[in-house]
């Protein structure tokens, strides 16, 4: 048995920044940073809601600062851009046959946003 040290190539932090798909793919998991922060919101905002009126007009001046407002807009954006990338990899992961058929990619991604657009509908109305 030897003592040589296997050579380990050196392997900078910065790596994926050299690869498109990477880089896409680091952009795509960084989007929960700011659903985070927009989780601890919703969540503080029940918290003061069962605390009582006082607290619940202290949540609501806290979410109009305009750097809570901003961080919603970056939440919201993330969520979308995370939803895009996972309704395009959809048929790939799932390919639906009907008839022997395989079903074409854009009417599965297209036939999600026409859920998440009902939904949402749904969800504004009730509201």
């Amino acid at each position: 048995m030897t003592k040589r040290k296997p050579y380990v190539k050196p392997m900078k932090a910065t790596w994926w920044n050299n690869h498109p798909f990477y880089r896409m793919y680091m952009l795509r998991e960084a989007t929960v940073l700011p659903l985070i922060l927009f989780t601890l919101f919703l969540t503080a905002g029940l918290a003061s809601l069962v605390k009582g009126a006082d607290s619940w007009e202290a949540w609501l001046i806290f979410m109009a600062n305009p750097v809570v407002v901003a961080i919603n807009i970056v939440a919201l954006a993330g969520s979308l851009f995370h939803a895009h990338t996972f309704f395009g990899m959809m048929p790939q992961v799932m390919p639906i046959k009907i008839k022997g058929k395989t079903l074409d990619k854009k009417i599965i991604v297209l036939s999600q946003w026409a859920a998440v657009a009902i939904i949402s509908l749904i969800v504004l109305i009730i509201v």
